[in-house]
């Protein structure tokens, strides 16, 4: 498939997390600003499970013991999945579902478990053979769509969009999961888009940082559906897990924590399906603009899974009308149902990369490398009330009207 997968971006300093307990910790702002102990009390996506598409997953860093479900993943695509190559994966993982044990990084959804992919991406070390037994991204999108995973989490990206890949995006829509890509790290030179995030039925995902704005390095165009922090936190930076890096910078953990959100209220709604999960996304997301009128840089807004939470009582809507139908080209779970083909399994938790996407898809050359945005001294507030209400962009020293269109077949 040729996807496009390296480090998270900017590494400065490492530091040993077993040397500073809860340094990983309080590094990662977000936790405080999304309000995390709070809503905690509420959920921590237990009972959910995301399939993570990535480098591997090292199941034995000491924020992931007992998180990671290796013999739920089928013997064809089973190859190495807990070797992880480069600590992309791991770093995903532990953003989703980490323990946060022994000073290492707390997932936002630390009841949830993960489903690990190890995949080919062009970083992949060990030569010819070791390339032809590791599974392709296609391979593993198919394999998480006849899984228990509800959610599929693809923290990495191609320039091109590949027929197969579509395919298998469409099988695992269709099987009701929720489809979550990085949108890639080209803000600061094209600012297209790839593949998967460009896909019909993905939720393509940019990074922000602590003010809601968005991030410099990110992605922009009309496949970005949300923002969620990306921005100013450790990672693991090699295949060593001797130490994290700081300021892990990339679009892969903006999908990372808009994957954990997910599963947030999914594991209090088991009973909604993908399209009421989204909705609910939509519907909570911090924004200024029109629901109607996604922003090109930070789309319907920045995550706030928060304010679905507190309400006890929240009205997701119609569990088989796709919100984003007009823009995918149809309801693939609605039209599984009405074939009687539907999975059960995908709509009820109890039923039951890698890097960026660096090309295709952006409308207009705009980049949003030199954007501003008014900012408040609450950060909480930002994250949990307003989101990003004030992130009015200014490039190349004039205002901009940041709609754009959505996307098309």
């Amino acid at each position: 498939m040729g996807a496009v997968v390296g480090a998270l971006a900017a590494t400065t300093a490492g530091f040993a997390p077993h040397a500073a307990a809860a340094d990983a910790q309080s590094k990662q702002w977000y936790l405080a600003a999304m309000q995390a102990d709070q809503m905690w009390k509420a959920s921590t996506g237990k009972g959910i499970k995301i399939a993570v598409i990535d480098s591997g997953v090292n199941a034995s860093t000491s924020s992931l013991k007992g998180q990671v479900l290796t013999d739920e993943v089928p013997k064809s695509v089973a190859y190495r999945v807990t070797d992880d190559y480069n600590g992309h994966g791991t770093t995903m993982a532990e953003l989703i579902a980490g323990t946060g044990a022994g000073g290492g990084l707390k997932g936002l959804a630390p009841g949830a478990k993960i489903v690990p992919y190890r995949v080919e991406f062009d970083d992949l070390k060990g030569g010819a053979d070791e390339k032809q037994k590791t599974p392709d991204p296609v391979d593993a999108i198919r394999a998480a769509a006849d899984s228990d995973a509800q959610i599929i989490n693809m923290s990495f990206g191609s320039m091109g969009p590949s027929s197969k890949e579509e395919a298998a995006i469409e099988y695992a829509a269709s099987k009701g999961k929720l489809l979550i890509a990085a949108v890639g790290n080209d803000g600061e030179k094209s600012g297209k888009i790839g593949y998967p995030a460009a896909f019909p039925y993905v939720l393509g995902v940019a990074s922000a940082d602590k003010s809601a704005s968005v991030s410099k390095f990110s992605s922009n165009g009309n496949y970005v559906d949300f923002a969620a922090p990306g921005q100013g936190f450790p990672g693991w930076c090699d295949a060593t897990f001797r130490s994290y890096c700081d300021n892990m910078n990339g679009t892969s953990s903006a999908a990372a924590v808009a994957s954990a959100s997910a599963a947030l209220i999914w594991s209090v709604h088991p009973d909604w399906t993908v399209n009421q999960v989204t909705r609910s996304l939509i519907d909570t997301a911090g924004r200024s603009w029109p629901a109607d009128e996604p922003s090109k840089y930070l789309g319907y807004g920045t995550i706030r899974p928060y304010k679905v939470l507190e309400d006890p009582d929240f009205d997701a809507g119609a569990a088989h009308v796709d919100p984003l139908g007009k823009d995918n080209g149809g309801d693939l779970l609605a039209n599984s149902a009405a074939a009687g083909s539907s999975s059960s399994s995908s709509a009820s938790p109890s039923a039951s990369g890698a890097s960026q996407a660096p090309e295709k898809g952006s409308t207009g050359g705009t980049s949003a490398a030199g954007s501003t945005a008014e900012s408040s001294s609450d950060n909480n507030t930002l994250w949990i009330a307003l989101g990003a209400a004030a992130a009015v962009m200014v490039i190349g020293g004039a205002g901009a009207a940041f709609m754009r269109a959505r996307r098309a077949r």
